[in-house]
């Protein structure tokens, strides 16, 4: 419920959403920052690209924020991407039916996911040490399959990464932008109206509180990191279709980039806390950050990675100025 309020004429804005409101205000500042000074720049087609090139990063970063929400992490989704694509183009190389590839490795990544949320859950494992566990298997594996890549000819996959969606006179979007975006309006369904998605933010805020109120945490954090499973298979088929090639150094690290989307787009890494609309404009920001880049032409492409890492700092001291906040409005007020 927006708790926003006009008193005197004026709006105040609800603090709960400056975190998006910031992340939002970046990124229309860059874009404008961007247009004044390179030509060319201010153009539907530049601002669509944006969300072609980084379709599959989005749907990984929604997958983790998911995760994140409950107070987890999951840092295999760089390597099951990896792992997707190999899996991918060893199966088309072999003649497999492509839809039926496609249903594979989905259901691989949910088994992925399930597995890790099992052994998280009922083992009382940390997440971290599961996941950097699923991350070395993934990878590993996608080596096992080839050490070399493996370019993908398939009609089907070619047709599919060259359609193109016009949406305006002289700008369009491709099948994965379509894809991204779905992802996130059945997250920010799931999240807002049903029960599953309250229970993730009630696990996030307080797993203990939540138990005794008693919702499904065992059940609901599983599902979470199967969620998050097929987010990555889902975001690395996107990503083959994208490059239309398997190879088990693709987005290595990726995991952080992901990571650093939700931290940017308000996710609390404390969890209990965050907008799934907000991992949407962190990949966002970071994409326009690499196109003003690219549009000067005489910086190196790791000043994406400076850049990235300033707002992380940025973000991070905001995290902890909401958290100090909320702590001070839950302190009791002493009766004398």
């Amino acid at each position: 419920m927006n708790k926003s309020i006009e008193k005197n004429g004026l709006l105040k804005i609800n603090k709960d959403y400056i975190g998006i409101y910031t992340t939002i205000g970046l990124f229309i500042g860059l874009f404008l920052i961007g247009s004044v000074m390179y030509k060319g720049f201010f153009s539907i087609q530049v601002f669509t690209n944006l969300f072609i090139d980084n379709a599959y990063l989005i749907v990984v970063a929604i997958g983790e924020a998911v995760v994140i929400i409950t107070g987890g992490i999951d840092l295999s989704v760089g390597a099951m991407i990896a792992f997707v694509s190999m899996i991918t183009a060893s199966l088309l190389q072999k003649g497999v039916n492509p839809f039926l590839v496609m249903i594979i490795v989905l259901i691989v990544g949910i088994i992925f996911g399930t597995v890790q949320g099992f052994l998280i859950q009922k083992f009382k494992l940390h997440p971290w040490i599961v996941t950097l566990a699923g991350m070395f298997f993934a990878r590993g594996a996608s080596y096992v399959i080839s050490i070399d890549t493996i370019i993908i000819d398939n009609p089907v996959f070619t047709k599919i990464s060259s359609i193109r969606i016009p949406i305006a006179p002289g700008a369009f979007i491709s099948i994965n932008v379509v894809v991204s975006l779905l992802v996130v309006a059945v997250a920010a369904y799931m999240l807002k109206f049903t029960k599953f998605g309250r229970t993730i933010y009630a696990i996030g805020g307080n797993e203990n509180s939540a138990k005794l109120m008693g919702l499904p945490t065992d059940r609901t954090k599983i599902l979470v990191y199967t969620f998050s499973g097929f987010c990555s298979a889902l975001g690395g088929l996107l990503f083959t279709i994208y490059t239309l090639s398997g190879y088990g150094l693709h987005c290595n690290g990726m995991e952080m980039d992901a990571i650093a989307a939700c931290v940017i787009g308000g996710i609390l890494l404390t969890g209990g806390y965050g907008y799934i609309i907000g991992p949407l404009f962190g990949v966002l920001t970071t994409g326009i950050i690499q196109s003003l880049i690219m549009f000067d032409g005489t910086l190196n492409s790791w000043w994406t990675k400076i850049a990235v890492g300033m707002l992380l700092f940025l973000f991070i001291a905001l995290q902890r100025i909401i958290v100090i906040r909320d702590e001070k409005q839950k302190v009791p007020i002493p009766v004398s």
